[in-house]
């Protein structure tokens, strides 16, 4: 074997260092894929629980009745309801059964009206779980008159509306002994209202299926309301102040009147109730 010239050494050694390079290359290339690919697991892992657990948090899980409740809706039709033909919002909203579902939309455009139960109660609970379309305006009515005259559960499901509140649909007088706003100046009746409206909208899970329980008892009406078991109000009237001053009445939903100078519904909207059940109560 003939010796190397100093030339031929000096070129086995460059070729020697390009390996050396190359393979420390190799191997650097070769560590930083393992570290990315362990951390994109990682990543991938993590966003996968977050995503599991958002899902778990948004996932519905049917309609329930709570223990003690009956249900007054049967999932099949409206056996046990009417609409009523002498209210003010209108004598032919458009209520019917779809999939389980109490569907309820304006008809024609702008004519609400209110959906009774054909029995009249007075100590009761009610819980129903509801989906409604934003802009569309409705109510849960308590001992209410054929015509709707009623304690109101304030269903607002609009701009500048409020949910779970207290209203005397068509009555008079009707005012919170727990609550009274006739010392308050503006600004603090606008400080309380925005509480109660940030209150309810805590509760309220937006897009999905949100349950409303209400308790009305006592011939002088005490009313609580809870929105997904939140509590939103407590109220007890100052007198009673049901039409005729009737102790009972009928249960009601609504679908409230719209028009250009009162615009409480959008075109193409909806409410839907899955589940109305109740709980009568003894007498107090």
């Amino acid at each position: 074997m003939s010796a190397l010239t100093p030339a031929g050494r000096e070129n086995c050694m460059q070729k020697a260092r390009f390996l050396i390079i190359a393979a420390a290359i190799f191997l650097s290339v070769g560590a930083l894929s393992a570290v990315l690919t362990r951390a994109s697991a990682q990543t991938a892992q993590s966003g996968n629980a977050a995503s599991t657990a958002t899902q778990a948090d948004m996932a519905d899980t049917g309609p329930k009745i709570p223990e003690g409740f009956t249900p007054i809706f049967n999932g099949k039709d409206l056996t046990g309801w009417h609409v009523s033909k002498t209210n003010h919002h209108g004598t032919t909203p458009d209520y019917h059964v779809l999939h389980g579902l109490i569907v309820g939309t304006q008809n024609p455009r702008g004519q609400g009206g209110i959906l009774l139960t054909d029995k009249k109660y007075k100590n009761v609970e009610v819980y129903m779980e509801i989906k409604p379309d934003w802009g569309c305006d409705s109510g849960l009515f308590l001992r209410s008159s054929e015509a709707g005259e009623a304690y109101q559960v304030t269903l607002d499901y609009l701009p500048g509306g409020g949910m779970g509140g207290i209203y005397g649909e068509r009555l008079t007088g009707v005012q919170n002994a727990n609550a009274s706003t006739a010392k308050l100046t503006d600004e603090e009746r606008a400080a309380q209202a925005k509480q109660r409206a940030e209150t309810w909208q805590k509760a309220w899970k937006r897009e999905a299926w949100n349950s409303i329980r209400a308790r009305i008892v006592g011939d002088v009406p005490q009313i609580t309301v809870w929105i997904n078991d939140q509590l939103i109000t407590e109220f007890k009237d100052t007198a009673n102040h049901a039409a005729g001053g009737a102790t009972d009445g009928m249960i009601a939903i609504q679908m409230h009147f719209s028009n250009d100078k009162t615009p409480r519904w959008v075109d193409g909207g909806f409410w839907r109730w899955r589940t109305i059940a109740v709980k009568e109560l003894p007498a107090q």
